[in-house]
């Protein structure tokens, strides 16, 4: 199982959310780029990173410092946050972005998936971010009448092959995540699933590893120390 830490940027800055609620933004570091550098020396071979503003603003946002944090280390990054245009999925993934994730795009225009996987194949993936089961979009600020199962088959008639799944209200809560939502949802599609928010400690990635996921992101518990990445990687490995 891939160990995928996480930078989130809102106003230039190095932060965390707690159940994604923007108003409760909190600087964890004070430079991305030594954070990314970290995690590589750590063992990760991937980097989470999205751009807060940008989810809300539908568009990119925080792009120069994203692409420094890129070029600074040889981590592959996933990247999303504002990506509702086939231009910002071009500019991403010509800037050496190695998956790009559409979210609310998802949701609201999945012609643009579509248009997007028949180009990118796998470097185009899901994020499907659910509160009590349901659809959440526009940086969670929207959730909407439609199931995270029946979005996710949709997906996966499209043709991707990626989806992250977060369940917003373990998302910066430390509480672990929704084991039963991840379990059903990788019983239910083919898709490479991807864990998101909730995670505390290396029981949890233990946890997650024995669902079978392709992945699972780690934010908040690496910043408070919680979880230690060499750790994660190892676990996700199948070497501790």
């Amino acid at each position: 199982m891939i160990i995928l830490p996480a930078i989130d940027i809102m106003d230039g800055q190095c932060v965390r959310l707690v159940r994604g609620d923007y108003g409760t933004a909190h600087k964890v570091a004070e430079d991305a780029v030594a954070v990314a550098q970290a995690f590589e020396k750590s063992g990760a071979e991937w980097l989470h990173m999205v751009d807060l503003n940008g989810a809300v603003a539908t568009e990119p946002v925080n792009s120069e410092l994203l692409m420094q944090v890129l070029n600074s280390c040889r981590l592959k990054v996933e990247l999303g946050g504002g990506i509702r245009s086939m231009e910002t999925v071009d500019f991403y993934l010509s800037q050496g972005v190695s998956r790009v994730i559409l979210g609310s795009a998802a949701l609201k225009d999945p012609a643009l998936v579509k248009k997007a996987v028949r180009k990118y194949g796998e470097r185009v993936a899901v994020g499907i971010d659910a509160k009590n089961g349901f659809v959440a979009a526009e940086g969670w600020t929207q959730t909407s009448d439609v199931s995270y199962l029946d979005l996710a088959k949709q997906m996966e008639a499209i043709g991707v092959q990626y989806l992250i799944f977060t369940d917003i209200s373990r998302d910066g809560m430390l509480t672990g995540p929704n084991i039963e939502m991840l379990a059903e949802l990788e019983h239910t599609v083919s898709c490479r699933v991807i864990a998101s928010g909730g995670v505390s400690s290396a029981d949890d990635i233990r946890a997650l590893a024995g669902l079978n996921l392709y992945g699972a992101i780690c934010g908040k518990a690496l910043y408070t120390g919680d979880l230690n990445l060499d750790e994660a990687v190892a676990i996700g490995r199948g070497v501790a």
